[in-house]
Formats: C-alpha cells, structure tokens, sequence
C-alpha cells in the first residue's frame, strides 16, 4: 500500500510507505515496529532533503548526516500512540560547555562551570629528578582530579600543637626567668630581616597559607585560610588568629616592660621592635599580622606611656623614632581603616585582623560617624584578599624561598609556645578573657615600677 505525502511548496514527491499497523504490547509484537532491511527505497526515488535534526537534551554534538524516512515517519508516528523501535539516546550527564584554564589561576569552589587544564599544560608528573625541598617551598596541589565543588566537613587546625617544645618543659610557671634570658639571647643573634623572615614563615602557617595539606583543603572546601576565615565555618581559625595577634602584641611589651636595668636598655629594645616593625612593613617582608603584633606592643597604654624611654629613644636612636612617628604610625592607622597597601607582591600576608574582629562580632574602633564607611571598607578589603589568595601564597612562597630557619627561634615565635610562656602550662587552659585582663594587670603593674605617676 503506497500513499503521496505532500511535499513542499506545491511539489509532491512518491515515498513509499507502510500501512499504519497496531502493534500489541507483547515482545513479540515489538520486532514488527520500524523498517526492516529490506525497506529501502527504489532507484526512482527521490533522495531525502538534508537538513540538521533538531538537538535533543543537553547533547553537545549536532546531527548533520541525514536520517532515513523510516525514522522520520516513525518519529511523525509518535502523537498516535504508537511505540518507537528504538528509545531516544538518554543526553549525556557531561556538562555541554567545558572552559578550558588558560588563565593558569586555580578553580574557586564558588564556580559553577569546572575548568579543566588545557592540552598546553605542563603534565602532573615530574619532569627531572626530585629534589627535597622545605614544606613551605613545595608546591601545593592545586591541580586535583575532581575539580567539582567540595563540601566543607569540619573546622580545621593550623596551630601545631602546643605541648611538646624544646624550650619548655612539660610543665612551667609563666614567665620564666631563664625561658626569658635564653629568648633574649636568642634574638640578639638574629638580625630584624631574619626575626622578620621567621615571623612571616610561622603567621603563613598559623593563617593556612602555606603547608596546607590536601586532606585539610579538603575538609574546609577551600584552599586557603584566607578564604577560610571568611566563611561562617572559619570561626575557629578567627579565634586562633585573635589568639594570636593578642599574644605576640604581649609578648613584645613585655620585652620592653621587663627591662630593669639602666634606661639605654629599655630605649635599645623599643629600637630592636621598631626595626622589626620596620622589616615586615610592604615591600620587606610584607608580612603585615606581624607587623600589626609589634605595633600592638609599642602602641599599648604601658609602653607609650614610658616618657623618659621614648625621650631616650629620640635622643640615641633618632632614625628609629623618626621612622616609628613617620612611618610606622600613618601605616598603621591606614591599615586598620582598611585603606593601607594590601597588593600581592608588596605583601605576603594580609592584615586581616580588623576583618576578623568585624566577622566575630567585635565592635570597630573609631568615630560613630566614620563607622560606616570603615565597616564598608573592610568588608571589601576581606573579598579582596579572599580573591586574591593564590598570589598571596605565591609572593609569600617566592620570599622564603631557600630560607633556612632556626628551629628555636622559629619554635618561640608560635603561638602555642608565646601562651604558655606568658600563662604557664596551667593557666593557658584559663577563659581567654580572664587570661587577658590579669596579664594587663601585670604589665601595668611593670610600667608603673619603671617609671612611677609624679
């Protein structure tokens, strides 16, 4: 039985077809469905029109060859209830687009579209012989395999822990008098560009910067702390980097508070922080929590209020009062309004500390009428380090490259090592606040002996 279909534009063109035939619901009634091998069309025929099928699902291949008339009536077949002789190809569960990485910046677990490595990329593998290098100088794996997004598991800990140093034993009281003279000692040997380099290894490590495991990324669903410490999950890491901050801005005033010898000793410690200070500023070591830790010290009530030191300072150490009054200081404020210097490169590590005290709850100092605009700007400086973590990492890594530190002074430059130094083994299991507000008590009480009120 042969029947026209009406061709286009007032054409008409012979097609031989079935007869419509109503197939059971049995297998066997299945076989009879489609067009069997010997359903092909005459010489006489005319070929069928060429054109691109329309694209089905998600697939991201476009049929361009023809199809045959079997399937194309079997398709027009479709709205009388009649079954297919073959199920339509399911689309593939692979996305469509595929962004190839030619920016060579690591994916962020905000992406919705996964970017794998071009063809042009270096291969995972090695291409010489192995060298060993520091943890700090290794490079991170930032090309994983699942490139998908990665649920945050738990909090996770940078600080070593704080329970096994050689300068310390077991137990201790705090402020022990030969701990503090072997520290003494220990500094005096170190210039402030390597105290500064140690400064910056042991923060980088403390903020999760560097030696960030793969199993830590993992469970924290980013690849920094830099991102970390913005996320409602990074609480924990903000009470470290507090912890820490408070703690090494103590342990500095207690360095100058704890001289009670002449004056000339007192004024050569101010100039041994200011130094410090002035080696972890941009464009040195750029590690900018340290340099916000040893301006904590020489800013705090018990220290700048020390007259005769400061005079004493002005009068034998001139270029480092200047450049503490000139430079330090504007820095500094500029810093915790959120308008300091903050470019990967010039820096290595962030000043992220006003962020954290904002995201934790803490009230920003200042002015009621500039609050605002302080808020706005350090809300968006914390993007812009959250963003631009990978260079952070690459500046901080490329500054300590082939650096060798001293494994004391690297060790008493740790945050778990500065709390039991100024608390004891005991007393740093005390509330944080209480802990806080009894060590002030005591460098007030330190400050008044040195330099009694008139």
């Amino acid at each position: 039985m042969e029947r026209t279909l009406p061709a286009s534009r007032g054409t008409t063109a012979p097609y031989p077809v079935r007869a419509r035939k109503r197939s059971d619901s049995q297998p066997a009634g299945l076989e009879h469905m489609g067009l069997s091998g010997e359903d092909h069309s005459g010489p006489g025929a005319s070929p069928v029109p060429t054109c691109a099928l329309p694209r089905m699902g998600s697939d991201p291949v476009l049929l361009k060859t023809p199809a045959s008339l079997g399937s194309v009536v079997d398709g027009l077949r479709a709205s009388d209830g009649q079954l297919h002789a073959k199920a339509p190809n399911k689309p593939p569960r692979t996305p469509s687009l595929v962004l190839h990485d030619a920016s060579g910046r690591p994916p962020t677990y905000c992406e919705l579209v996964p970017r794998v490595p071009s063809a042009q990329e270096t291969p995972t593998g090695h291409s010489g012989p192995e060298t060993e290098a520091s943890w700090w100088e290794a490079n991170e794996e930032e090309e994983e395999e699942d490139r998908s997004f990665a649920r945050p598991k738990a909090e996770v800990f940078f600080c070593p822990p704080n329970n096994l140093f050689c300068l310390l034993g077991p137990q201790n009281r705090p402020l022990e008098p030969k701990v503090l003279s072997t520290l003494r000692d220990l500094f005096l040997e170190h210039h402030p560009g390597s105290t500064a380099l140690h400064l910056l290894l042991v923060d980088c490590q403390a903020t999760g910067l560097l030696g960030v495991t793969k199993a830590q990324r993992g469970a924290m669903g980013v690849t920094s702390g830099l991102e970390l410490l913005t996320l409602p999950h990074g609480h924990r890491l903000r009470l470290e980097l507090l912890e820490r901050h408070e703690a090494l801005a103590l342990a500095g005033a207690l360095a100058v508070l704890g001289c009670s010898g002449p004056l000339e000793e007192r004024a050569a410690t101010l100039r041994g922080l200011v130094e410090l200070a002035l080696a972890l500023r941009p464009g040195a070591a750029g590690d900018l929590p340290g340099l916000a830790a040893v301006m904590g010290a020489l800013l705090m009530p018990q220290v700048s209020r020390l007259e005769r030191t400061w005079r004493q300072l002005r009068r034998s150490h001139t270029q480092a009062a200047l450049a503490f009054e000139q430079e330090l200081k504007p820095l500094m404020r500029a810093l915790d309004e959120g308008a300091g210097p903050c470019a990967p490169g010039e820096v290595a590590l962030p000043h992220v500390v006003p962020a954290v005290r904002l995201l934790e709850g803490q009230e920003l100092p200042g002015p009621l009428d500039e609050s605002c605009e302080r808020l706005l700007r350090t809300l968006h400086r914390a993007r812009l380090v959250a963003r631009d973590a990978p260079q952070f990492r690459e500046a901080a890594a490329r500054r300590l490259r082939g650096f060798q530190p001293n494994p004391q002074l690297r060790e008493a430059l740790t945050t778990g090592f500065v709390q039991r130094l100024l608390w004891g083994s005991q007393g740093v299991g005390a509330p944080h606040a209480t802990r806080l507000e009894k060590f002030q008590r005591v460098l007030s009480a330190l400050s008044q002996r040195l330099e009694p009120d008139v």
